[in-house]
């Protein structure tokens, strides 16, 4: 397995992608290579600083950085020498298995999609983020890809969601659900009712119907599909709500000394808790429906969640996700063409 990343991308660069690599030099053998892309003197300062020293690591120059006041387009157009426009070069070249970057969303997406393309028949990728609820996980896609979508986008969205759920979180026959603003058929926007009209009809696709917000958290579907603006929000504000009500939690505990001792006796229960909901144990998001792989992480990512980044991109090439997705496209194609 070789990994591109992008040293340069991400709020606390290059500190914790660094920091994320020696956790995997640690801890994810399967690793036979990282290419360290971004500027030279910045990773070999962050290596000395860290103590990070391996025959796998080869730093690949990249002397742009992309800020976050680009546009996607204009970040891989003007500026083609960025360290996220290199490390998916590396796979377009096929010298790296997968890119993982916590930086622009925008330009990982666009970068990715010029360089790298969608597989046939998939006109847009979209992010898949996998969400937790009281039951069981789910798959929430797009997650932040394409923030104005047309229904036949997210009819593909439907179909890379359940070859995901199917192949990577085992379910047999996934369940899909709509975003919606209620569960009866005549809610949502004009982008919600063809969407539901096309999935109905749609071979392949185990559609119950639209979903609204609180059935995300108790019984979800296995795929909830969406716009990526939609689903963007969704994501932060369910990450944000998670970190707030943990605060809460632990400045009640801290209000009395009685509360102390009870904290103290459910610290367990509390960590079990919070290793469920956390953003950092997935570490990234795969972006699905490229002609190779390519994870965003978190631009606030840890060390830790970087680590997880880099063994999601271990575990999503070794699923073979996208094969699966092209089989599913296919067979859908296939019963549609039959029909």
């Amino acid at each position: 397995m070789k990994i591109a990343l992008d040293v340069m991308g991400g709020d606390h660069a290059p500190q914790n992608p660094m920091g994320g690599v020696k956790l995997a030099l640690e801890t994810l053998p399967q690793i036979d290579r990282i290419f360290l892309v971004g500027v030279p003197e910045v990773i070999e300062k962050e290596m000395a600083a860290q103590g990070i020293s391996s025959p796998k690591l080869e730093i690949v120059p990249a002397l742009q950085v992309v800020d976050m006041s680009d546009s996607g387009l204009d970040a891989v157009r003007r500026k083609k020498d960025s360290s996220i426009s290199r490390a998916v070069d590396l796979v377009k070249d096929g010298k790296a298995d997968a890119v993982v970057s916590a930086g622009h969303t925008g330009a990982a997406v666009t970068a990715s999609l010029i360089k790298l393309r969608t597989l046939p028949h998939i006109e847009r990728p979209a992010i898949a983020s996998i969400m937790p609820s009281v039951t069981h996980s789910w798959v929430l896609i797009d997650a932040g890809a394409n923030p104005d979508s047309l229904p036949e986008h997210l009819v593909q969205n439907a179909l890379m969601g359940s070859a995901y759920a199917r192949h990577v979180l085992g379910r047999e026959n996934p369940r899909v659900g709509l975003m919606s603003n209620g569960t009866e058929e005549e809610k949502g926007n004009t982008l919600c009712k063809e969407t539901a009209k096309l999935l109905r009809t749609t071979p392949g696709i185990h559609f119950i119907g639209n979903v609204e917000g609180h059935d995300l958290w108790q019984e979800p579907p296995d795929v909830v599909v969406c716009d990526g603006f939609t689903g963007n929000i969704i994501l932060k504000t369910s990450e944000a709500l998670a970190e707030a009500l943990i605060s809460m939690i632990k400045g009640e505990i801290m209000a009395s000394k009685v509360t102390m001792i009870g904290g103290k006796l459910a610290k367990p229960a509390f960590k079990r808790v919070h290793k469920r909901i956390s953003a950092d144990e997935a570490g990234g998001m795969p972006l699905l429906g490229l002609n190779g792989i390519t994870i965003i992480a978190h631009g606030g990512a840890s060390a830790y969640a970087m680590k997880n980044a880099l063994r999601m991109a271990c575990d999503t090439f070794a699923q073979q996700i996208n094969p699966h997705i092209e089989a599913a496209v296919s067979q859908h194609l296939l019963i549609h063409a039959n029909s």
